[in-house]
């Protein structure tokens, strides 16, 4: 647990970052596509990171499932533009200290997620 971080950070965090997220020419269109019913999806991911940053054990989903779904759109640059809305949003809404704590967090997901999707990739060009 950060002892710099609380649910309410993240509670104001999650939807102004999707709000960019949403608005944006490149992940919009991917974000937006995905998700049908939004208010349940801030809610996810303010349990996600929740769980994450807070080990709240309020996240109970499967975010690689989640995020193999949707392979065709993992790319490196997507997830670059991902990491730097996500640096802009908590540097805007966060002090340095704890915007700087859910950064690296974000960053080592962001990397796991690239990985697994790697990986699910050679398995599937393999068989």
């Amino acid at each position: 647990m950060d002892p710099l971080v609380s649910e309410e950070d993240i509670a104001r965090l999650v939807p102004r970052f999707y709000a960019r997220v949403r608005a944006d020419d490149v992940l919009g269109p991917i974000f937006n596509g995905a998700i049908g019913d939004w208010p349940h999806h801030l809610g996810e991911l303010e349990a996600f990171w929740s769980s994450v940053m807070l080990t709240s054990g309020r996240y109970k989903g499967q975010p690689m499932a989640a995020h193999l779904r949707h392979a065709e759109h993992m790319s490196s640059a997507n997830f670059h533009r991902w990491l730097a809305l996500w640096n802009e949003v908590t540097e805007e809404v966060l002090g340095p200290e704890t915007a700087s704590a859910f950064q690296k967090k974000a960053g080592r997901i962001a990397e796991s997620l690239q990985l697994g999707v790697q990986f699910h990739r050679e398995r599937e060009a393999a068989a």
